[in-house]
């Protein structure tokens, strides 16, 4: 019922027209994905789905204030007719709220730390996926100094407060707000190039995931000692995090490369330069990700429980997801 409402709300959302079946899928989509959350009873996870709540309770509310501002003053609640500066405003909070841009990212990492990994995965990208898609249909209006700003800022403490994290799931949160960064910076100049930026993040993303959930990692130690159950398998992650972190020939240099491209075509160098700068900060927590699954080898001094080897297959999602993850950059230009 959860997934079937989870997959109704954001179809609801991404085909809407009129801005209060737009709010009602964000509904739909956030109520439908609390009981994902606080599945496992544990206090951290009810703590994560409660804060979960209140962020996007009052980001919906702020969507429904803004629009029908703007419906007070232009008659109008078509998505795409947002015109009123205020309720342009109010509207890049509420969807800066909704996705976790910073300032307004403090739930995420804490909602992430609370759940599964596969709730996880689902947080970071299907549920970004609505308020992309009502930033896709509102960029022409927005304002794109703010967005930069935003953006910038973004990839800064995306980067920066993901350096000092041991738990795995802490630094995929602030690896989705700084990836959000690059996609909110081009989103006034050329949408469809955040979108493009969207579905290669969430594929990179759900490989990163599905194969920690294999591994059954979810701290910097439990990776330590996963190299010897599943060599190919960490190996793997190591090219796709680095994917992740947007190193030529993989293909998370793809988009970087778009978008660093078409800000230099809006005479917006110092921006692409700072913020490809900042990149280098995810860069590195990617680094120890992947030093930690496959450069160190298991016999060192730290106490560590060893674990189980267990034979089992390797998912095929995994094996697909991986493999574009790596060779979608080589083939683009097919």
């Amino acid at each position: 019922i959860f997934t079937i409402s989870l997959i109704l709300g954001t179809t609801i959302t991404i085909s809407s027209n009129h801005w209060i079946m737009a709010w009602a899928g964000l509904e739909i989509n956030t109520l439908a994905i609390l009981p994902l959350i606080s599945k496992s009873h544990h206090p951290r996870a009810i703590e994560a789905a409660t804060k979960y709540f209140l962020t996007q309770a009052a980001a919906s509310t702020l969507v429904l204030f803004s629009s029908m501002n703007n419906a007070w003053y232009t008659g109008q609640w078509d998505i795409t007719q947002l015109t009123h500066p205020t309720s342009c405003l109010v509207l890049t909070t509420a969807i800066s709220m909704k996705l976790g841009l910073v300032p307004f990212h403090f739930w995420f990492p804490e909602v992430m730390q609370g759940t599964s990994l596969i709730v996880g995965l689902l947080l970071s990208t299907a549920m970004k996926f609505p308020p992309i898609t009502l930033l896709y249909m509102t960029s022409p209006s927005l304002d794109p100094t703010l967005l930069t700003a935003l953006a910038i800022l973004s990839v800064a403490v995306g980067g920066w407060m993901g350096l000092n994290q041991t738990q795995i799931r802490k630094i995929m949160a602030f690896s989705s707000i700084s990836h959000l960064g690059w996609m909110a910076i081009v989103i006034s100049y050329n949408p469809k190039l955040t979108l493009l930026n969207f579905y290669l993040y969430t594929m990179m993303t759900a490989a990163v995931f599905l194969t920690l959930n294999s591994i059954k990692a979810l701290k910097l130690p439990t990776l330590l000692t996963s190299w010897t159950k599943s060599p190919a398998l960490n190996t793997v992650l190591l090219l796709t995090l680095l994917s992740l972190a947007g190193l030529p020939p993989l293909t998370g240099f793809l988009p970087k490369w778009f978008i660093i491209q078409e800000l230099t075509k809006q005479d917006m160098a110092p921006a692409a330069t700072v913020i490809s700068l900042l990149s280098l900060l995810s860069l590195f927590f990617y680094l120890r990700l992947a030093y930690c699954a496959t450069i160190t080898l298991p016999p060192h001094a730290t106490n560590h429980v060893k674990q189980w080897r267990i034979n089992k297959p390797v998912n095929l999602s995994i094996a697909i997801l991986t493999t574009l993850s790596l060779t979608l950059l080589p083939m683009s230009p097919m």
